[in-house]
């Protein structure tokens, strides 16, 4: 059966609210307290997206990222009537999140904006290779644990050169609330290239027989689903 739309939507806003609030959120902590560190911003970032996908992914799919809603309709998995509606969700909560941010820290840690630390080339390589993992596994398997574990991953390794965005809307809440636009067109093509070569990847691993559908994997992200 598939989920009314306006029911959709408001999941996916809550659910890109709830993963800037408390990811770039962790890191604004951090820069303020010192007390998170590197790895504890990146395990906020999958406990976060961990507990979203269980919490929503009946209701919308948990996409939260407009890449992983581009990948899904690559995959056929997804109809794209509701692709603008969702990427406007997901970048309305971002930036409701932003500034929930702005009220309750000021501008410390820029509100988390996702930044290069090296070259423009060797970040959009970085982020085009996360997200295609990131989104690579979400197809694959969709388990809110297991996909929350390769956010906390990615984030781990690739936090300090990127910010680990892999996700359009989680870097651009932070920088329209803070004004920091510095390379910020890359978090935006790296993400919708590396998740578009994920769902072609994915073709190719998918067998042609059925698989067993797994009752915590949310209805889109898994192999074999069907569009809602």
């Amino acid at each position: 059966m598939t989920v009314p739309l306006a029911r959709a939507v408001t999941a996916e806003l809550l659910g890109t609210a709830a993963l800037v609030f408390f990811g770039p959120g962790a890191a604004v902590v951090h820069a303020q307290t010192g007390l998170l560190g590197h790895l504890g911003v990146a395990a906020v970032f999958g406990l976060t997206v961990a507990a979203v996908i269980a919490a929503l992914a009946p209701i919308s799919g948990a996409h939260i990222n407009p890449a992983a809603t581009v990948a899904l309709v690559l995959s056929g998995r997804f109809p794209r009537a509701r692709v603008l509606p969702y990427v406007l969700a997901q970048l309305a909560g971002a930036t409701l999140a932003a500034l929930l941010l702005l009220v309750l820290f000021g501008i410390e840690g820029t509100l988390g904006v996702t930044l290069p630390a090296g070259s423009v080339t060797q970040a959009f390589v970085l982020e085009l290779v996360l997200t295609f993992f990131l989104v690579l596994v979400a197809l694959r398997s969709g388990v809110p644990w297991v996909v929350g574990g390769v956010v906390a991953l990615e984030a781990a390794m690739g936090g300090p050169i990127t910010g680990a965005s892999m996700n359009p809307a989680r870097s651009f809440g932070p920088a329209l609330v803070a004004g920091v636009w510095t390379a910020h067109w890359l978090y935006w093509m790296a993400p919708l290239l590396g998740a578009a070569l994920a769902a072609l990847v994915n073709r190719v691993l998918t067998p042609t027989e059925p698989l067993e559908a797994h009752p915590q994997r949310a209805q889109e992200f898994r192999p074999g689903g069907d569009p809602a």
